[in-house]
């Protein structure tokens, strides 16, 4: 696989970069020690503008190159979640209940890979703004980057990120133009009825009734409300209610994740939910209380952008390990923010065998990282060559 040399010889280097962060975890918009940490590494690097603060610690670094020339981003989010880690490695998350379960230390370590070569060599025309953004995992702080101008504010004409992809071949990249990743939205259900004694069902309104009704009558909106070929997902993922086995509770409720690729699916699912809701709350006697949130957009990639960085992904990793034409999935990102203000493109990077995104057990591999470092580096090189 070839590696440039030269990002070959920070591996040592970037895997320190990398279980500092993984020992480190922070959540959200809250990402300070982090933020601190990469600012130092990129000083180190030798950037020529670090701009902090960024929906409240995020970071846009400057690398100029050989004359104008056109800002190429280059994105890595930053942020762990609130998961207890069981990894057992040495470099183990140091902080109760908070994780790098997802990689982001990873990303992060790529991109500064990248900036340390490019900073070094200065091979390309124009500028790269290296963005590091919080709160990807909860927040959306790809949508408040946006909304602060770091678009306008540092001229980018194009925008492009990669995520760790565990039980993917290692270094095989996987994207496709048009949509790649689902819209995320999410609903709270709170049903209120009468409680009463278990032996005297007659005497109460039951809400568990109420919402094991709902929840069978929320699956037919994927089977007949939606075509067969469009794709949307309405899954229940928890309901709570009751304290004992002799009382009908007063109040129950649930909450579902919707995921859905078009606008026109989007409406008709929560059209569809609050029709369900409202009329089983009708017809069972309770009262409902709907919080319908429309979250991540669809992460739609351009179709140009798309082709050119598959061209730069074979160029890394040969042709057998570039699927430029792959399935979309339902899982979302918000680094479809990024892409509705700009054309790019977002990618999946294989990493082989290991815990699962969002595991307990879950660690970046870091032998993958040069590659992604590599693939940053050569995506600037070959979009802006000097003149």
């Amino acid at each position: 696989m070839p590696v440039l040399n030269r990002i070959a010889g920070y591996a040592g280097e970037m895997k320190t970069w990398r279980r500092h962060l993984h020992a480190h975890p922070e959540l959200g918009f809250d990402c300070h020690q982090t933020a601190a940490y990469i600012v130092d590494r990129l000083h180190e690097i030798g950037v020529d503008e670090v701009h902090e603060g960024i929906a409240t610690s995020g970071i846009v670094a400057i690398l100029n190159g050989q004359g104008p020339g056109p800002t190429i981003g280059l994105r890595a989010d930053m942020d762990a979640l609130p998961i207890e880690e069981t990894s057992g490695v040495a470099h183990e998350s140091t902080v109760r209940g908070r994780a790098h379960s997802c990689g982001h230390d990873g990303h992060v370590t790529m991109l500064l890979g990248a900036a340390k070569y490019l900073a070094e060599t200065r091979r390309f025309a124009g500028r790269v703004a290296l963005i590091f953004q919080p709160a990807e995992e909860d927040g959306g702080g790809g949508e408040v980057m946006v909304k602060e101008g770091v678009m306008d504010r540092f001229g980018i004409g194009q925008v492009y990120g990669i995520h760790n992809a565990p039980n993917v071949p290692f270094g095989k990249f996987i994207t496709t133009p048009g949509p790649l990743m689902a819209a995320v939205d999410t609903a709270w259900v709170r049903l209120r009825g009468r409680g009463g004694h278990g032996a005297t069902p007659h005497e109460t309104v039951d809400p568990i009734i109420a919402a094991v009704g709902m929840i069978g009558a929320l699956q037919s909106i994927v089977s007949r409300n939606t075509s067969a070929i469009e794709s949307l997902v309405v899954s229940v993922t928890q309901i709570h209610s009751g304290t004992a086995s002799n009382i009908i509770p007063e109040e129950a409720w649930f909450c579902a994740t919707i995921r859905s690729f078009t606008p026109a699916v989007r409406d008709l699912a929560e059209r569809r939910f609050r029709d369900i809701v409202n009329g089983h709350a009708a017809a069972y006697g309770v009262t409902a209380e709907l919080v319908y949130e429309r979250g991540y957009p669809p992460t739609v990639n351009h179709p140009d952008e798309t082709d050119f960085a598959a061209r730069v992904a074979r160029e890394v990793s040969g042709e057998d390990l570039v699927d430029a034409r792959a399935d979309r999935e339902m899982g979302a990102e918000d680094f479809s923010y990024m892409l509705e203000a700009r054309p790019g493109a977002y990618l999946f990077l294989g990493t082989g065998p290991g815990a699962g995104l969002h595991h307990a057990a879950f660690d970046f591999n870091d032998e993958v990282a040069p590659v992604g470092a590599t693939f940053f580096a050569r995506l600037v090189e070959t979009a802006q060559p000097p003149a």
